[in-house]
């Protein structure tokens, strides 16, 4: 037999899969939340959100409101890091119903002389809730409502605002139905706003033919910092298996003085708890990790699992890996490729719990050992989800503050499931969508859709594996364009850093990657060079930090532009006080006009009112005053960022 309750609610959102993945936000984010709440008949209903985080015991709750056809909406905030739950709870609110049916009879000029002696009931079931001097103010309604004398008095005093305030402070729960939890996971702020810059420290030295240090490294920080960027990635650095190894261009013999890949993880000299020797110690990499600290800087590390042939793993746990019939081991394919220098985890292996454990515990050694916070997981898409969803959720009982980066260029649901499972970020294919109407929708798919609840993209311009097919014998103008879009769609962008910077475009024809990649070879960088790149890129980090706008991703409104060849998108933080609107020519060779629609509905004016946009780049300021303002773009620079004040 079902319960007595009167009250049904139901479509509540956000929610992914019915509640049993966790919808994300960082820490100060407020959570927005709506339900279908339904009751038969006509009498008041009210509704609460609840929240709590893990570790309280007790719920807090906020007052929902009705929006219109039985929707509600309500919204609280997470301050601290970990699990929140959340739910809705509604209920017949008799104390409200008896306040809206007296209220609609007085109007109507109906006697409620029996209506307030029912009201003196209601007060007196809050009156032990109410502080002294409500309960002052109660005492004097009760004596009210029960004085006939005092008639015109009281029907005033029942229709008060300040009586409503009073039930909805104490409201009484008769027969109240709550929903089932759902789960909200907060990560710190850095989970949704990053900048990110990665370079391989073999290639560090500032000699020539030198192979890098993390000494050197750190010398580079102060280089990194000026540029603006939080977060600083590292491919592997761990021991290069010999066994194998592949030589330059991917070559499958390695010449002496090759150094191999850094993907190719393990030799006599360790795995993945171990430093390749020519970069330096622990102690030196842990010593890297603290300067970049008190620079600003985080330092990210790769985490690929999988070994090469000589990884200590392979003698010691040989049930770790697949073995053919001939007795060889199996390395990593992906038809036609070959990966002679790298073997794959067998995660079918009878020993799995012991696999898992051990790699996790290779997850927590640099965590632990060196303060590592920030990890890129190298092709997650290619391992277990519930390895990950497991493996991410123990580090992040101890360490809350770890954060995850997806480095799955795969399909989308696979994407989406990593998301699910607990990754904090994931590349994505911004690095493929290049005209107006692809960037648009493909934005508007990770903002508008219900992947704004879990998928917090990070826009890489280029990678070591992927040399796309725009930028290869690029301009300076694409290059502009490229770092442009990716910094000011996303509240998290990255690249890899001397070659996007200095422009180095060369390509293995008719593939989307570099000819002598640095993969396979140390390369020389002139660090101390700077050029055009440079300086802008530096230019636009520093005014990503300097606008709360530009540090979310979700809060974009692509403007109406009458060239196909311009495009334009306004963002705005939470209070409307920081609102901004770019503007990029898509043209990276010549000049380009046309007429971009000012967003004045969103910036709450209208046509006629003056604004000035500042452009933070130039420094220039314009006064607006149309809701179509004209706009001339050049390769030279092919962008605005204008900061709006109205």
């Amino acid at each position: 037999m079902q319960d007595q309750r009167r009250v049904h609610i139901e479509n509540i959102q956000p929610q992914i899969n019915n509640g049993k993945n966790f919808i994300k936000r960082v820490t100060g984010q407020k959570v927005s939340v709506t339900a279908d709440i339904l009751s038969d008949g006509h009498d008041v209903m009210a509704a609460v959100v609840k929240f709590r985080h893990e570790k309280e015991k007790n719920w807090k709750e906020n007052r929902m409101h009705e929006t219109g056809n039985d929707a509600w909406a309500g919204e609280f905030t997470v301050e601290k890091q970990g699990f929140y739950s959340y739910c809705v709870e509604s209920w017949i609110d008799y104390a409200l119903n008896w306040q809206y049916g007296t209220g609609r009879k007085i109007k109507d000029n109906q006697g409620v002389t029996s209506e307030l002696l029912e009201g003196a009931e209601y007060i007196k079931i809050i009156y032990d809730k109410a502080s002294k001097p409500e309960k002052d103010y109660l005492n004097t309604l009760e004596k009210l409502f029960t004085d006939e004398a005092s008639y015109d008095r009281a029907i005033a005093e029942a229709m008060s605002d300040k009586l409503k305030d009073i039930f909805k402070k104490y409201p009484t729960k008769f027969l109240s139905h709550q929903s089932a939890e759902l789960r909200v996971y907060v990560d710190r702020q850095k989970a949704l706003f990053s900048t990110w810059y990665e370079f391989f420290p073999r290639s560090a030295s500032s000699e020539p033919g030198k192979h890098g240090t993390f000494k050197d490294c750190e010398a580079l920080l102060p280089r990194v910092a000026a540029m603006g960027f939080d977060t600083l990635y590292f491919p592997p650095i761990h021991p290069i298996g010999e066994v194998n190894r592949k030589g330059k261009n991917n070559a499958t013999t390695a010449q002496p003085g090759d150094v191999g890949s850094p993907w190719g993880i393990g030799s006599q000299y360790g795995g993945h708890k171990s430093t390749h020797p020519e970069l330096g110690t622990i102690d030196e990499f842990k010593s890297l990790v603290n300067a970049a600290k008190e620079q600003g800087i985080e330092v990210a590390m790769d985490f690929a699992l999988q070994a090469a042939p000589d990884h200590p793993y392979v003698k010691e746990f040989p049930q770790w890996f697949k073995w053919r019939p001939d007795g060889t081991v199996q390395y990593a394919e992906n038809p036609p490729k070959k990966y002679q220098d790298i073997l794959p985890i067998y995660f079918e292996s009878a020993d799995w719990k012991n696999l898992w454990k051990e790699l996790l515990s290779a997850a927590l050694f640099w965590v632990e050992k060196c303060g590592i916070r920030v990890f890129r997981v190298d092709n997650p898409h290619t391992k277990p989800f519930y390895f990950w969803e497991w493996l991410i959720a123990e580090v992040k009982k101890k360490y809350p503050d770890v954060l995850f980066l997806a480095e799955a260029f795969t399909r989308p649901k696979i994407m989406d499931e990593l998301a699910k499972v607990g990754f904090t970020q994931s590349y994505t294919y911004f690095t493929w969508r290049n005209s107006k109407a692809e960037l648009i929708e493909y934005v508007n798919e990770l903002t508008k859709s219900q992947q704004k609840e879990f998928f917090r993209p990070n826009f890489w311009p280029n990678t070591p594996d992927i040399n796309p097919f725009p930028l290869q014998g690029a301009n300076e103008a694409t290059h502009l364009q490229k770092y442009f879009l990716a910094a000011t769609l996303s509240s998290s962008v990255g690249i890899y850093g001397p070659v996007f910077e200095y422009m180095v475009t060369d390509a293995i024809p008719g593939r989307e990657e570099y000819m002598d990649s640095e993969k396979y070879e140390v390369r020389h960088w002139d660090w101390k060079k700077e050029n055009k790149l440079t300086t802008l890129i530096g230019k636009i980090n520093r005014i990503r930090k300097e606008n709360a706008s530009l540090q979310q991703t979700n809060n974009i409104e692509f403007c109406d532009t009458d060239n196909d060849q311009l495009i334009a998108y306004y963002k705005y933080d939470d209070s409307r006080q920081n609102e901004t609107l770019m503007i990029v020519s898509l043209d990276a060779y010549y000049s380009k006009q046309g007429w971009v629609k000012v967003p004045l509905q969103s910036l709450g004016i209208h046509e006629g009112h003056n604004i000035v946009v500042t452009d933070l780049i130039t420094g220039n300021s314009y006064h607006w005053d149309k809701e179509w303002c004209y706009i001339e773009l050049h390769p030279a620079l092919p962008f605005h960022l204008f900061k709006i004040r109205k």
